[in-house]
C-alpha cells in the first residue's frame, strides 16, 4: 500500500503572496533574496559556506520552477532543464502567517478566522492577565512584557531573571505568548507548569501558542536557549488530513514540533530531535518504520527560528544546502508508491526588515510517485492535504483540490 511523508521547511517562502502588500510584505522573498546574496557573494562565511547557492537536489525536483511561478524567475543557481518530480508553488489563504496557520492549512484546515494579538506596547499583556498568571503560577512577578526577539531579550533580561526569579515574557507580531526562563535556577518542569496556567488564562483571547523558551548560560559567558522548547496550541477548529489517517487506522509518524502544533491531536508517534541535521535523522528512520498506507509528517525549524528570525543570511543559505545534501539519504529509504511532498508554511526572509515571518508562497514540490511536470499556481496549501488523501485513499473532505 502507499505511503506519504510531509517535510516542512519552515520559512522557506519563495516569494510574496498575492496579499503580501495587506502584511507589508510586497517585497519579500526568502529563497530569492537568499540565492542573489550568495551570488553577489554576500553570504561567504568563513569555515561555513561560500560562492552561490548550491542546492543541486531541490533544484532537480523543480525548485527554480516553482519560485518562476511564484515571481516570475528562477533565482541564481536553481535552474534545471527537466525537474525529476510535480512542482508547484501555493499561496496561503489562512489570514495569518504563523506556523500554525500554515501547517494546519498543509493538513486541509485552514484557519478562516482571526487570531488574537497583543499590542505593540510596553507592556504589551493585559494587567489582568498578569495578575492572574502570577498569581496562579506563584511568581513574584514577571520581566519584559514587551515585543521582541527571543534571543535578544534572553541576553537583554537573562541576569535579571536569574537574580529574581521572575520568567521572561514577550510577544510578537504573531499570535503568542512566550515565557523563558533559566533551566537551572527556575526549572525546566517548572517553566512548563507555568505555561500551562498561561495557556488557560490566554484561552479567552484567542491565543494561539503558549511557548516555553527554556535557556542556559550565564551572563558573562553567555545565554544558549536549548532544544526542550514546548510550544502549547489549540487544537485545530476542524478535522485534518492526521485525522483521517488515525481514523483509518493508519501508520502515523511525527517529527519535531508538529505534535506540538496540532496539540497532540492524532499526531501519532512523536520523534523529537534538536536541530535540522538530528530531524534529518529522525525522518530517516521514521520513513524506514512508516507502516503501508502510513502518513509521516515533519518539521525542520531551523531555518526559521535560528536563520530567518536572526536575519542571518549565511546561516540560511548553509542550512539549505546541508539539507540538500542530504536528500538522496531519504531516497535510499523509499518505496516504491511514496509520495514524497517538500513544501514550507510561510517565510521569513533574511534580507528582509524586522525579525518576523514574511506572508510569501510556498513551494510544493512532490516526487515518488508523482509525475513529473507543473502542477501551477495553487490558490491553497489545503491541495497538499487533499493530494496526499487521494494517494494515501483517505476519506477527507477538506476544502484543497489534489494536484
Amino acid at each position: 500500500m502507499a505511503r506519504a511523508l510531509v517535510l516542512v521547511l519552515d520559512s522557506v517562502g519563495i516569494g510574496g503572496a498575492p496579499d503580501a502588500a495587506q502584511y507589508a510584505d510586497a517585497g519579500a522573498d526568502t529563497v530569492g533574496h537568499i540565492a542573489e546574496a550568495c551570488a553577489r557573494g554576500e553570504a561567504d562565511r568563513p569555515g561555513l559556506r561560500a560562492g552561490p547557492l548550491d542546492l543541486p537536489n531541490l533544484a532537480r525536483l523543480g525548485l527554480g520552477e516553482a519560485c518562476r511561478l511564484a515571481t516570475g524567475r528562477v533565482p541564481p543557481g536553481l535552474a534545471t532543464d527537466a525537474p525529476r518530480g510535480s512542482f508547484g508553488c501555493a499561496a496561503e489563504v489562512s489570514r495569518g502567517k504563523d506556523t500554525p496557520s500554515g501547517h494546519w492549512e498543509i493538513a486541509g484546515c485552514p484557519v478562516l478566522f482571526d487570531w488574537g494579538y497583543f499590542p505593540d506596547t510596553k507592556p504589551c499583556f493585559p494587567p489582568a492577565l498578569v495578575e492572574a498568571l502570577c498569581r496562579q503560577a506563584g511568581l513574584s512577578g514577571i520581566l519584559g512584557d514587551t515585543y521582541a526577539s527571543g534571543t535578544e531579550i534572553i541576553d537583554a533580561l537573562g541576569e535579571a531573571h536569574m537574580r529574581t526569579g521572575r520568567p521572561i515574557c514577550y510577544t510578537s507580531v504573531d499570535s503568542v505568548f512566550q515565557i523563558a526562563a533559566h533551566e537551572q535556577t527556575f526549572g525546566l518542569d517548572r517553566l512548563y507548569a507555568v505555561c500551562e496556567v498561561a495557556r488557560r488564562l490566554v484561552d479567552p483571547l484567542n491565543i494561539g501558542r503558549v511557548i516555553a523558551r527554556p535557556f542556559v548560560g550565564t551572563a558573562s559567558a553567555g545565554f544558549t536557549r536549548t532544544a526542550h522548547r514546548r510550544d502549547y496550541a489549540v487544537p485545530p477548529p476542524t478535522p485534518t488530513l492526521l485525522d483521517s489517517a488515525a481514523a483509518a487506522g493508519r501508520d502515523v509518524i511525527t517529527v519535531g514540533k508538529i505534535a506540538d502544533i496540532f496539540a497532540h491531536r492524532a499526531t501519532g508517534r512523536v520523534l523529537k530531535a534538536a536541530g535540522n541535521d538530528a530531524m534529518f535523522d529522525r525522518t530517516l528512520e521514521g520513513a524506514r518504520a512508516l507502516a503501508d498506507g502510513g502518513l509521516l509528517f515533519a518539521n525542520f525549524v531551523d531555518f526559521d527560528s535560528l536563520y530567518g528570525h536572526r536575519r542571518d543570511v549565511a546561516g540560511y543559505a548553509a542550512a539549505l544546502e546541508a539539507l540538500d545534501r542530504r536528500l538522496p539519504e531519504l531516497d535510499a529509504v523509499l518505496r516504491k508508491d511514496d509520495l514524497v511532498v517538500i513544501t514550507a508554511d510561510h517565510g521569513c526572509d533574511p534580507t528582509y526588515r524586522g525579525t518576523d515571518h514574511t506572508r510569501e508562497q510556498v513551494p510544493v514540490l512532490a516526487y515518488g510517485a508523482a509525475a513529473p511536470g507543473s502542477v501551477g499556481a495553487r490558490s491553497s496549501y489545503a491541495d497538499i492535504a487533499a493530494t496526499v488523501a487521494r494517494h494515501l485513499e483517505l476519506a477527507f473532505d477538506g476544502p484543497g483540490r489534489p494536484f
